[in-house]
């Protein structure tokens, strides 16, 4: 830059710069059941989001069994994003616990005292309250596993990638809550599992009409502090 602020770290990386906003945290906290029969979850943020794209919304499932988010919504409407929303798949697998962190490229007027910093538009970019998150890993290439056929005639096929399950790295459930597309209409689910006791990161699509390629990134991100 010609003139403004840059400040880096001791690996010569860029923290803050008056010209470009980070992937700032607005908000983080636990997630739990609160409704169908303790399956689904809905999780208010803790102050309401002002970003005109929804935030980025990155959740973690406490270690043990099978941890499962499916369903995904971030509640709310542009500039007024209130919470999310997940589940789990069935009985069988864990209730809805777990960490998340909500964050957007560029900040919010969180703290009460500290710095903060805005570009040459008046766009806040660094509030001293809002921590950074770092990108770690993505995943696109899934080896697919397996298909079966469930009592209603849908097909589950299962996709994996090598993963260890560091508590400290959290995925990003936003790409988890569309439908893809299929052959059929309706379209098919797609969630993600992840089997502690194995050691096994898997997507799950399931749909009627369930084509075997699997292209969907999985995105990794964890707190900068």
């Amino acid at each position: 830059m010609t003139y403004g602020l840059t400040f880096t770290n001791n690996s010569n990386e860029v923290v803050i710069d008056s010209e470009f906003s980070r992937l700032n945290v607005i908000c983080k906290g636990t997630y739990a059941p609160t409704e169908e029969f303790n399956l689904g979850s809905t999780t208010i943020f803790p102050l309401v989001i002002t970003s005109v794209e929804p935030p980025l919304v990155f959740c973690r499932p406490n270690t043990g069994g099978l941890g499962v988010i499916s369903k995904v919504q971030v509640l709310g409407s542009p500039g007024a994003w209130t919470g999310f929303y997940v589940r789990t798949a069935n009985v069988s697998t864990a209730q809805p616990n777990g960490r998340y962190f909500a964050a957007t490229f560029g900040a919010q007027p969180v703290s009460t005292y500290g710095l903060r910093l805005w570009d040459g538009s008046s766009n806040l970019l660094f509030d001293s309250g809002t921590p950074s998150a770092l990108f770690v890993r993505a995943f696109q290439n899934w080896t697919y596993v397996r298909s079966e056929t469930g009592g209603t005639g849908s097909t589950k096929s299962f996709y994996t990638v090598p993963f260890s399950f560091p508590e400290n790295e959290y995925l990003l459930i936003n790409t988890f809550g569309m439908r893809m597309v299929t052959g059929a209409g309706s379209g098919r689910n797609v969630y993600t599992m992840w089997d502690f006791s194995a050691g096994i990161l898997y997507a799950v699509t399931d749909g009627f009409s369930n084509p075997f390629a699997f292209f969907m990134p999985a995105v990794f991100a964890k707190l900068s502090n």
